[in-house]
């Protein structure tokens, strides 16, 4: 822990130019948190700014910097001073000076017994809170373990190839599980694939035997098939993964898992209404594609050749019944199936019944060729009827057509095009693909948004599974074309070894890359309690028979959830505990009487996405109350109930917590972290119930990182709402 900090206030960006008395500032806070020195000085990052900081450094006047100026997330790296000597960033431009609105209904300061106006106040309450987090942060410790470097493929499809290709080419080791006897997976059975070169208006062969022949060809690539992988426990950089290859058991050492085991064809049995299982000439359209595969289209009733198909998209999707979700790759493989009818016979007729076509981006072109083929009927409808012709006919009717009226063919087979179903799935498979030895189970977590697919947030980290060491790719992580998959296996190839470099040097993989710090545990205080086990949202803890918890730091993302889970507080970082923030609370100046000083409110802000929204609104010249303090937090799943208390005691008159949106369309980059909070706060309310406070003194407020117009308002109508409650009856105590 640094023992001299030195203090450098910026006068550059507009902040030398308010009311603000520099030497009351100075004074202040050399008075109560005793800095080795303070400076006040403009423009801070400029070469001359910078030049100040180091010679107090290379002098040995400092070991510490708190540099109060504009926002950490600008800047960062011309304040790097090297890793002996730790930084904190005092944001006093964008959460003060550019934000700051006077109060109103306050006294002139020469009629008050206060020694500063709002605007110095708050410079001096953040400035404070800066050192003191400095006086609290330990240089990190990072555990470095000897890793494995191998990456475990699992799958032999053409995404897990692809991915076993690329990581070997990056001269990583790699052994690829696939439980068939042969690699190549569907793909393998395909006649055809979508087009994947311009001018995008012709199926394509697939290329999946050059693929596998390169696979096997490498010496970087161990092929291990009619195996599964029967346990993987430890984490990244140290599982050990149970391979079984018939009778035969292996363990083996790796560092990462690129899940690449695909789909299954949504169940087609469960789709009579359809004609699927009574009508023998209605097919899937994976049934549709072997045959193609096989050089003839044929009516499964009697082996004649099919001269007329009719598609019914959708078939079970985007139906609450069966598939809520769109299967993304339909609407074009039906295209190309039509295709198929019209290439076996130039006479034959293809009738698709969709509901919506969706071909996105270049896949237009192929939808506006099939619209030229004259042998090609394609409309959007609704499917009334399907039953059983003569002769083995299948007659369809649809309803709310183009034409706007009904139409009735009858036909020599019917496609019904089902959907994908990752392997994933709790029904796919009985005992899962992953079998992982974690204390939360032994799959990923299966969330109702996800139906299934292996989760992650969809909009800032696409591979990433709740269990960090583990990346998911093609069609088990969402649905997608084969060219899609290719560079799916690609991305989840690159994060495996991301993984493993940076789990090599003790750091995180994400989101807070490079990151050295992990929980530590004062496990001499645990009662076992199991909360930081069961909340933790990458199932980073294990249990010890008693229920202790054991600690995987590899696991870990460093969000903090357990630490704010933990009800005795006996976990922390180096550099962000429970007791820092106490005392960072603590430094906050809270006027006793409101008449004077004003309220005063403590706001704990995600820094992932509510900081960046506050930056944001300052630059738009967005103002709010003055009587607001802003602490950042990793995560609201970090905050733990004690600083509620420390706030409440300290006559704080209310908290307001600003984190990501929870629920289904959860946007919170550590999963959980918000929903947790919100769960602990409910617990919180009924504590200040019976201490005779009012729980709307807490509140919880879902922000997305463009809500930046919304913040202001969001702060100014909370504190209206507790102005109407009064000051917070134990201020002054």
């Amino acid at each position: 822990m640094p023992e001299k900090i030195g203090v450098y206030i910026c006068t550059g960006c507009d902040i030398g130019e308010q009311d603000i008395d520099f030497e009351q500032l100075k004074e202040h806070v050399d008075d109560e948190v005793c800095p080795a020195l303070i400076k006040e000085l403009p423009f801070l990052c400029g070469g001359e700014g910078v030049a100040e900081i180091k010679k107090d450094i290379e002098e040995g006047n400092i070991d510490g910097v708190c540099v109060a100026a504009c926002s950490p997330r600008v800047m960062w790296e011309v304040f790097d001073f090297g890793p002996e000597i730790p930084v904190e960033r005092v944001n006093i431009r964008e959460l003060a000076v550019w934000s700051f609105k006077e109060p109103e209904g306050l006294p002139p300061l020469e009629e008050t017994d206060l020694e500063a106006n709002a605007l110095t106040m708050m410079l001096q309450d953040y400035i404070k809170m800066g050192v003191t987090r400095l006086e609290k942060t330990a240089p990190p410790e990072p555990d470095v373990p000897e890793v494995s470097k191998t990456i475990l493929v699992l799958g032999g499809g053409h995404t897990g190839l692809n991915a076993a290709k690329d990581a070997a080419s990056l001269g990583y080791d790699v052994v690829l599980v696939e439980k068939e006897e042969n690699l190549g997976g569907f793909a393998a059975k395909m006649y055809k694939q979508l087009p994947y070169k311009f001018p995008y208006t012709e199926p394509q062969t697939p290329q999946i035997k050059e693929l596998v022949s390169e696979v096997e060809d490498s010496d970087k690539i161990k092929v291990l098939t009619k195996s599964n992988l029967e346990n993987l426990s430890g984490a990244p950089g140290l599982y050990k993964a149970t391979v079984k290859t018939g009778d035969e058991e292996q363990e083996l050492d790796v560092g990462a898992v690129v899940l690449a085991t695909g789909w299954k064809p949504y169940d087609a049995g469960k789709l009579d209404s359809l004609g699927y299982g009574k009508i023998k000439n209605v097919v899937t359209n994976v049934q549709l594609e072997e045959m193609a595969a096989s050089g003839a289209i044929k009516r499964p009733s009697d082996d004649a050749p099919a001269q007329s198909v009719a598609f019914i998209q959708c078939a079970g999707q985007r139906d609450a019944e069966h598939l809520p979700y769109c299967s993304s790759v339909c609407c074009m493989t039906s295209l190309k199936q039509a295709g198929y009818i019209r290439e076996k016979d130039p006479q034959a007729k293809a009738f698709i019944f969709y509901k919506d076509m969706r071909t996105p981006g270049v896949y237009e072109s192929y939808y506006q060729a099939a619209q030229d083929d004259p042998g090609i009927f394609l409309t959007k409808s609704e499917i009334k009827e399907v039953s059983e012709g003569e002769n083995g006919k299948v007659k369809v009717v649809a309803g709310d057509t183009l034409l706007g009226e009904d139409v009735e063919v009858e036909v020599d087979m019917l496609v019904l095009t089902v959907g994908m179903v990752p392997s994933t799935a709790e029904d796919t498979f009985e005992d899962g693909v992953l079998k992982l030895g974690y204390r939360q189970g032994q799959q990923l977590p299966d969330l109702e948004l996800f139906n299934g697919f292996a989760d992650s947030n969809y909009i800032c980290f696409p591979y990433e599974t709740r269990r960090t060491g583990i990346y998911s790719a093609g069609c088990v992580r969402q649905p997608m074309n084969l060219a899609t998959a290719e560079d799916d296996a690609a991305g989840a190839a690159l994060k495996a070894v991301q993984c493993l470099e940076s789990t090599n040097r003790g750091m995180a993989v994400h989101p807070r890359s490079g990151d050295l710090t992990y929980p530590k545990f004062n496990m001499v205080r645990c009662t076992q309690c199991k909360r930081c086990t069961e909340e933790c949202p990458f199932g980073a803890l294990d249990e010890d028979e008693k229920g202790t918890p054991m600690p995987n730091p590899t696991r870990c993302r460093r969000c903090g959830t357990c630490m704010g889970a933990c009800p005795e507080r006996v976990i922390s970082f180096d550099n962000y505990s429970v007791s820092m923030l106490n005392e960072m609370i603590g430094q906050i100046e809270v006027p006793e009487d409101e008449e004077e000083g004003g309220y005063r409110f403590l706001v704990l802000v995600c820094e992932n996405d509510a900081y960046p929204a506050l930056d944001m609104a300052a630059m738009r010249k967005r103002k709010w109350s003055s009587y607001v303090r802003f602490i950042p937090v990793r995560c609201l799943g970090s905050v733990n109930t004690q600083w509620i208390a420390e706030s409440m005691s300290k006559g704080v008159d209310g908290v307001l917590l600003l984190g990501c949106k929870f629920g289904d369309d959860y946007q919170c980059h550590f999963m959980k972290g918000s929903e947790l909070c919100s769960q602990r706060m409910a617990n919180i309310g009924e504590t200040l119930e019976r201490l005779q406070v009012e729980a709307e003194r807490v509140h919880q407020e879902e922000v997305a990182i463009d809500d930046y117009n919304r913040i202001p308002d969001i702060i100014d109508d909370f504190i209206a709402k507790i102005e109407d409650f009064g000051p917070n009856p134990y201020k002054g105590f």
